[in-house]
C-alpha cells in the first residue's frame, strides 16, 4: 500500500465532503496494514472548515469513539499560553477546541476538562484566544474550560528520565481516562519548534524556568510521565518567526491542516517538515525518540492524506 494514498471512505464524514483523490482502501484496511507492519499510522487532513475537520483526521485513526468510552473523564489540552486572537497561531485554533470536545462528549464523556498553565494573565488568554468561549458555546454542562488550580499539582516520579526523575504534574491531567494532546505547531526561540511534545509544559508546576536547561532532553523526560492516549497537532495556520508569542500576522502562514496520531514522535516528525525542517533538527524529537516514546522515521510510519472540501 502507498502511504500516501487517500482513504476511500472515512465512514463518518457522511454527505457533502468530496475526496481530491480516489483511494483504494477503507480505514479498516489501513489500520490493519500498519499493525501487521507494526507501522504508527500518522492521519493528515486539509480543508477550510475546521469543524469538519476534526471529524476528518480522527477517522484513520477509527474516530474519537476509539478513544473515548461511555463514562469517560477527558481532558482536551490545547495551547492557551498567550494573550492573542485566534489569527496570530500562538494558540490552538478554538474551532478545534471545541471539535475534539463535542467529539468527545458524543462519544460518551462523562466529562471534558479544557485548561493551561498560561504564560501571560490566564483570563486574559482564556478569553482572547477565543477557546473558552468555544468551549462555553458548546452549552453542555459536562464540558468546562477551567482555569489551573496550583493546589491540584503532584509529583510524579520519571524513573527513566534522563535529566529529570521527578517533577510535578497536574493532578487532573495524569488521572483522565483519555488525555487529547492538542498544541499548535509553530517556532519556538529556544526550542526551535513547539509541537505536541513541548505542549507537556502546560500541564507541569513548579519553577518552568528550569525546563529550559537542556530544553530538549527535559522535555522528553516529562513525555515519560505523560503519554497522551491521543494528539492532534493544529496546523490550520502555524507560527514561522518570532515564536512562541507572536504578534504580527506576517510571520503567520494559514495551512488548514490537522495532524493526528497516538504516537506523538511521528505527530512532531511530520510537522516539523511544514516547517522546511527535517524531524532530528528538532532537539526534542531526537531526545525523545531515543527514549522509546515513537517513531522518527517518517519512512517507517503509515502517512493517511485526506483532502476534505465542502460542497
Amino acid at each position: 500500500m502507498n502511504r500516501r494514498q487517500f482513504l476511500k471512505n472515512l465512514g463518518m464524514l457522511g454527505a457533502g465532503w468530496a475526496m481530491s483523490a480516489s483511494p483504494l482502501h477503507s480505514v479498516s484496511a489501513v489500520r490493519a496494514e500498519a499493525q501487521a507492519q507494526a507501522m504508527p499510522i500518522l492521519s493528515v487532513a486539509e480543508g477550510a472548515d475546521y469543524t469538519d475537520l476534526v471529524t476528518a483526521v480522527l477517522a484513520p485513526l477509527g474516530g474519537m469513539e476509539a478513544f473515548v468510552k461511555q463514562g469517560y473523564r477527558v481532558v482536551v489540552k490545547p495551547n492557551i499560553g498567550w494573550d492573542r486572537a485566534p489569527e496570530h497561531a500562538a494558540t490552538t485554533h478554538p474551532e478545534i477546541v471545541k471539535g475534539l470536545v463535542k467529539l468527545a462528549l458524543d462519544a460518551g464523556a462523562s466529562q471534558v476538562l479544557v485548561f493551561d498553565r498560561p504564560c501571560n494573565e490566564p483570563r486574559r488568554c482564556y478569553a482572547n484566544s477565543g477557546i473558552q468561549a468555544a468551549v462555553e458555546s458548546l452549552n453542555d454542562g459536562r464540558a468546562r474550560c477551567e482555569f489551573i488550580d496550583d493546589r491540584k499539582f503532584v509529583p510524579v516520579t520519571i524513573e527513566q528520565g534522563r535529566s529529570l526523575k521527578e517533577f510535578t504534574f497536574y493532578k487532573d491531567a495524569i488521572e483522565a481516562d483519555c488525555y487529547i494532546n492538542a498544541p499548535i505547531a509553530k517556532d519556538h526561540g529556544g526550542g526551535g519548534l513547539t509541537l505536541a511534545l513541548k505542549n507537556v509544559m502546560g500541564v507541569i508546576g513548579g519553577n518552568r524556568g528550569e525546563i529550559h536547561v537542556a530544553l530538549g532532553q527535559r522535555i522528553a523526560d516529562l513525555n515519560l510521565a505523560l503519554r497522551p492516549h491521543l494528539n492532534v497537532i493544529d496546523a490550520t495556520r502555524i507560527l514561522l518567526r518570532n515564536g512562541p508569542s507572536g504578534g504580527n500576522l506576517n510571520d503567520v502562514q494559514v495551512l488548514n491542516t490537522l495532524i493526528a496520531s497516538v504516537d506523538p514522535i511521528a505527530a512532531d516528525a511530520y510537522a516539523t517538515t511544514l516547517f522546511g525542517l527535517q524531524p532530528q533538527d528538532v532537539e526534542s524529537t531526537r531526545a525523545g525518540y531515543e527514549l522509546g516514546l515513537g517513531e522518527i522515521d517518517l519512512n517507517k510510519i503509515q502517512i493517511v492524506h485526506n483532502k476534505v472540501e465542502t460542497v
